[in-house]
Formats: C-alpha cells, structure tokens, sequence
C-alpha cells in the first residue's frame, strides 16, 4: 500500500485538512493506496499556483519547440513505465488487462502528438481595406480546470493535459477521486521532466468541494470536464460566474445500426465489442441495438450464444475480458437499471446477476447482460447505464432505424451495419452524433476529433480541434501611415 500526495506549485503536498481517501482495487477490496482528499481550500491553493505560473513564470517565455520537446519526453517516459501503468490502470479501475495496454499506448501516442502539433499553432496576416496590416495570433487561454472520470484514467488525463500544454496553458488537473492513482504519477513525469513548477497542478477529492472550485474559481479561464450529463450542467452553471471557456464531453445512449444485409459474423463481433468493452462503462458504449426484424431473431440469439466467451475476472488474470465494474456503489446502481427494464417488461436472455463463485465474491462484478422486447420508451432504452447492459430494439425500414437511432436525448456516437456503402453514408449523414462508425465500432485517433450533439456536450477533444479548444484569438492592426487620423 503507498501514500500518495499532490502535486501543487512544484510540490508534494497533503491536503490541508489532513484527511485521505484509500483507494481499492474494485476486483476484490484489496487496499491500494491512500490519497489526499482535497476540498476547496486545495484546488484555491493550486489554481493561485497556476495563476502565477501562467502570468508571471517562465512558461509564458518556452518556445513553442521548447514546449514540444516537453511533451516528447513525457511520451517516452510513459512508455519507459509501460507495466507499471498498465498494472495501475488494471488495478484502480478494473478493466482487463488487454484494454489497459491499449489505453496506456494511446497515451503516450496522445503525447507525442501534440508535442509535433505545438510548433504548427498557425494565424494569419490580412490586408484591410484602409491600408493598415491586420495580424491574427493564437494564444493559450491561460489557467485551465480539467476534470477527468474513473473509466479511463490516464487516457482521459492526456486527452486533456497534452494539447492544453502544447498551447502554453497552466493546468490544473482533477482526477476521479476514485481512480486518481495514474494522474499522480503522471504528475511525478511532469516533475523529472523538467515542467516549471505551477504549470501542471494535480489534485485528488471529489467533485464537491474541489471540483465546484475549478469550475466556479474567477481565477481560473477554462473549464474541460468529462464524465455524466448531470454533472456536466452544473459545471457549466458554475462556470458562468466569470464567463469561463468550456469544454464537456458527457454521456450517451448508443445505437448500432445492424441492417440484413450486414455481414453477419463481423456484425456480431463488433456488436458485443460495441456493448461490452471496458464493461459497458464507456460513454460512447453501443448500448442501443436496433437490428433489421428480418434477421432479429437470429442475430440475437447469436449474441446470446457468445456471451459465454466473455470470461469475467480480476483484469490481470490470464484470458480475462471482462472486469468489475468500477465500485459497489455503481454496481448497485447497474443493478437497479436491470430491475427496471424487468418492471417494464424487457425480457432478460443472458446476464443481469452477479456471477456466482469465490473469486467473484468480493468484487463489483455484474454479468453482460442483454435485453430483448424492449420499445423506445422503456428507461432501459433511453438513460445512460454505463455497464454491460444492451437492449434490443427490431425495426423494419431504413427510416424507421433512423428515426429510432436519433430519438434520444443525446448524440454522442453511433454505428451502423450494412455491406451496402451507399446505404451506410446515407445513413450516417442522416444520424445527429458526433462520433461515428460504418462496420465497426470504437476505433478512437489521437488525430480525430471527439465529442457529441445534444446532451452529450459542448466542444471537441483530440486532433487539431484538441489544441483549438485550449487557443484563444487575437486580432492585431498595425496602421501603417504616419500621418495624423485628423479625426478632432
């Protein structure tokens, strides 16, 4: 078991009131490590931290180049400590380890580039009509809060931190207080590496205290938070006390498209992907399955059938590929989703318990669970459950997938299931979500952009719309005429 502490100004510090949180593998209890439990006092201490750095440290003077260089090393070094990222991530939050070495892969690569898009932050030069000369810059905005859930720590962590340092911003990060373990020792990186002190704050506690300070704080410029819509309206609503920029990537309700014509195998694989990976606690997860009535009854069953190969363990055990779920607290609230689409009349075909055995004994594990004779009104089909829960919904014509597909709340992603192209871009035009996929689903690039319509959010992460979001615009008119305006 370690003790961990924050980092702030440059320094490991204990949360002023003196109080921890311990933080335990969701797999079976086991204490991990303890961390400080930061309240407002905290993320105030930081954010002043940041403050200065940004408005009167060196930071402000690094290159561009200089800066890219930065963000190189810290992509080696997150290789350089592969294993023991992959053990962290597997450990705190309990996905699989298969899933844990693409995340810590991701991040690094996350790293490296934005560290080769710091030196291409391009403006313009324009001519206008009365013969001055008119510059456009980009400069970072300054002090940014970033707020980052438990289903994907250290990933979520650089899809912030990487293209907002790159810009030239001070930082100040909170992770999940659940899942804070991978950000503290990405902060020990920044500290080897050579970051200036206060340019990355790292600071550990719920969102209640610390949390509400980074998105109500008049000293902080920005605001990034991923994580539930619920949540992400009350960030927003904070961040109005000084007009805070915004970034929220927020929750979804998923649907994949599968049509007749599909190719079925690789339809069914992608589907249980779809649902299933990181144990359904992705906000992009296919929860929503719409599938053509003509080969409904078979395509189901087929899922049914495979679920099986779905071993469920502690995620670093050998052929495991599916973990508990975060904490007991969201399990129960899982569970409390599969008792609602029983009350409503879904009809459960696999899953919807906890699996039986020792080894599961003192874990947060549920079954995948799937759901059919479910209608688009059932609260099943319609909120965010956020673990391994698919509910199938049949339909009959293009138009009606579609319909079905848009009638949600949110619009975060989607996909869709056709060996006819034609079809797939017809409708995916047609389909109001953010991300999307033809014949597969969850392939996510450091190089694309990421977010939702609706309710799923505001802003994009990731690629050149990343670093966009953490710029500001400046207009600069040179007059070029020595003469006197004459105006009085």
């Amino acid at each position: 078991m370690q003790e961990y502490k924050m980092l702030i100004d440059g320094k490991w510090v204990s949360a002023k009131s003196g109080k921890t949180r311990d933080i335990t593998d969701p797999a079976n209890g086991d204490l991990l490590a303890k961390v400080p439990e930061s309240n407002s006092e905290d993320a105030k201490l930081a954010i002043e931290a940041a403050r200065r750095a940004f408005d009167s440290g060196e930071w402000r003077k690094t290159s561009a180049q200089a800066r890219g260089k930065l963000l190189f090393k810290v992509s080696q070094a997150i290789m350089n400590h592969f294993d023991k990222f992959v053990e962290m991530e597997v450990r705190d939050c309990g996905k699989p380890r298969r899933e844990a070495e693409f995340d810590v892969t991701d991040a690094a690569n996350c790293f490296e580039y934005y560290g080769g898009l710091a030196t291409k932050i391009h403006g313009q030069t324009m001519q206008t009509p009365d013969g001055s000369v008119s510059l456009i810059v980009r400069e970072p905005i300054g002090v940014c809060g970033q707020i980052v859930p438990w289903n994907y720590p250290l990933l979520m962590s650089c899809w912030k931190l990487a293209p907002a340092l790159a810009a030239g911003n001070c930082l100040v990060l909170k992770p999940s207080e659940l899942t804070p373990l991978s950000a503290l020792e990405l902060g020990k990186i920044f500290t080897e590496v050579g970051f200036p002190p206060g340019v990355v704050n790292i600071i550990t506690g719920p969102g209640a205290g610390a949390g509400e300070e980074l998105a109500s704080n008049p000293l902080v410029d920005k605001v990034a938070f991923t994580g539930g819509t619920v949540t992400g309206k009350k960030v927003m609503e904070n961040a109005t006390h000084n007009i805070k920029n915004v970034t929220l990537e927020l929750g979804g309700k998923n649907p994949i498209l599968v049509f007749e014509d599909c190719n079925f195998e690789s339809a069914v694989d992608w589907t249980l992907f779809a649902a299933f990976a990181n144990q359904g606690e992705v906000c992009s997860a296919g929860s929503r399955l719409l599938v053509q009535k003509s080969i409904h009854r078979k395509f189901v069953d087929e899922l049914v059938k495979r679920v099986p190969r779905i071993k469920l363990g502690h995620g670093l055990a050998e052929g495991v590929l599916m973990g508990p779920l975060v904490s007991a607290a969201h399990r129960d609230k899982v569970e409390s989703y599969i008792k609602i689409g029983l009350a409503e009349g879904a009809k459960l075909l696999c899953g919807g318990k906890r699996p039986e055995g020792a080894e599961y004994a003192k874990g947060n594990f549920v079954e995948p669970t799937i759901f059919d004779h479910v209608t688009p009104n059932m609260r099943i089909a319609r909120e965010e459950i956020f673990g391994p829960v698919l509910s199938v919904i049949p339909f009959e014509t293009e138009e009606e997938a579609i319909a079905l597909a848009n009638d949600s709340e949110y619009g975060l992603a989607a996909g869709v299931f056709t060996s006819n192209l034609t079809r797939g871009h017809r409708v995916i035009n047609q389909l109001r979500a953010g991300i999307t996929w033809i014949n597969n689903y969850h392939p996510t690039y450091n190089e694309m952009p990421w977010g939702g319509y609706k309710q799923s959010g505001i802003g994009r992460e990731l690629g050149l719309f990343g670093i966009e979001a953490y710029l500001e615009t400046k207009q600069i008119n040179i007059w070029m005429d020595d003469n006197p305006i004459g105006w009085y």
